[in-house]
C-alpha cells in the first residue's frame, strides 16, 4: 500500500474546498474551492475523471465547514479505471467513427445527469455500466435518462 502524508487544512476561513494528491512530490494541492459543496463535487468528478484517464490513481481530501470550523469529509476511496477497449475496425473508418461519436455524446449526456443527481466521482464499476448504457441507448432516450437523473438530485447538497 502506498504510503501519503495527511492532507493538511486548507488555510482561511472554512468554506467547501477539495484538494488532490500528487504523488510525485508527495504533497496535496487545492483543485477547486467555493462556499458551495455541489461546484466543488462536479469539479472533483470532472478532475478525477481526467486523471483515471490518463490511467492514473486519484486522491481527494474534501473539507468543508461544519459547526463555524474546518471539517475533513469522507471521499470515496479512488482507484484508476482500466482504459476502454478500442473499437474494433471492419474497414473504412468513417461508420466506425460515427458511431463511436454518439456513444460519446450519449455518455457526456449521462454523465451530465449522474452530476447533477449528485453522483460526482464513479468507481471504475460505475464507468463501466455508464459505458454499456451508451452503446445500448439511442440518444432521445439517453436524454430521458439523464433528465430523471437531473430531476432526482433535486437542489443543493
Amino acid at each position: 500500500m502506498e504510503k501519503r502524508s495527511r492532507c493538511p487544512r486548507p488555510p482561511g476561513a472554512p468554506r467547501w474546498v477539495a484538494m488532490f494528491h500528487q504523488p510525485s512530490q508527495d504533497s496535496w494541492a487545492v483543485a477547486a474551492e467555493s462556499p458551495y459543496r455541489a461546484p466543488v463535487l462536479y469539479a472533483v468528478g470532472d478532475m478525477a475523471q481526467t486523471v483515471r484517464a490518463r490511467g492514473a490513481e486519484v486522491t481527494v481530501a474534501l473539507w468543508g465547514p461544519k459547526d463555524g470550523s474546518w471539517h475533513l469529509y469522507d471521499t470515496p476511496a479512488a482507484k484508476a479505471a482500466a482504459p476502454a477497449a478500442p473499437a474494433a475496425s471492419t474497414g473504412s473508418g468513417e461508420p466506425e467513427k460515427l458511431a463511436e461519436r454518439m456513444t460519446d455524446r450519449r455518455h457526456q449526456v449521462l454523465m451530465a445527469g449522474l452530476s447533477r443527481a449528485g453522483l460526482y466521482d464513479l468507481s471504475p464499476e460505475d464507468g463501466e455500466a455508464l459505458r454499456v448504457l451508451a452503446d445500448r441507448l439511442d440518444e432521445p432516450t439517453a436524454r430521458r435518462v439523464a433528465h430523471w437523473l437531473s430531476s432526482a438530485g433535486g437542489g443543493e447538497r
